[in-house]
């Protein structure tokens, strides 16, 4: 197995998850999660015909990159008892047409103030590549990563 949170674990292609959705109305959505039966709700953006109170399905893929990155990073920094508490991550999104709208872009950006050597940091930054929602993203999708660590 390498270094990296991405590979081996108990990953199958075999074990799915239920997310249950219903449709609220007015381009408004509640999405229920299986296992644990957490609830989050979306509505489509302002400059999409929505009133914009909540995430809209592309800010949620946007969430979930983030997400999976900052997670990954946390597997790896537990494995090797290096503390990562407090890392922040903020993506920015940005839409295009192309002739369909969708994700044009994805810049993530990485802000961690603890003390982490530099090796570690080298391992923290694959490793969040390793993600499975980046493998999962339109290759068409440009996704920009910037780390910036406590010198």
């Amino acid at each position: 197995q390498s270094g990296f949170a991405g590979g081996g674990g108990d990953a199958s292609p075999y074990k799915m998850v239920r997310i249950e959705l219903n449709y609220l109305g007015d381009l408004k959505m509640s999405a229920k999660h299986g296992p644990s039966g957490a609830v989050i709700k979306t509505a489509a953006p302002v400059d999409n015909e929505g009133d914009g109170s909540s995430f809209s399905p592309t800010d949620l893929t946007a969430t979930s990159l983030g997400a999976c990155m900052s997670t990954i990073m946390g597997i790896l920094a537990k494995r090797h008892y290096w503390d990562i508490t407090g890392l922040k991550c903020t993506v920015d999104k940005e839409m295009i047409a192309d002739p369909h709208r969708r994700i044009g872009k994805l810049i993530v950006d990485f802000v961690c103030d603890k003390e982490i050597p530099p090796e570690a940091q080298t391992i923290l930054e694959k490793g969040a590549l390793t993600c499975p929602v980046i493998h999962s993203l339109n290759p068409k999708i440009e996704v920009v990563t910037n780390f910036k660590w406590k010198s």
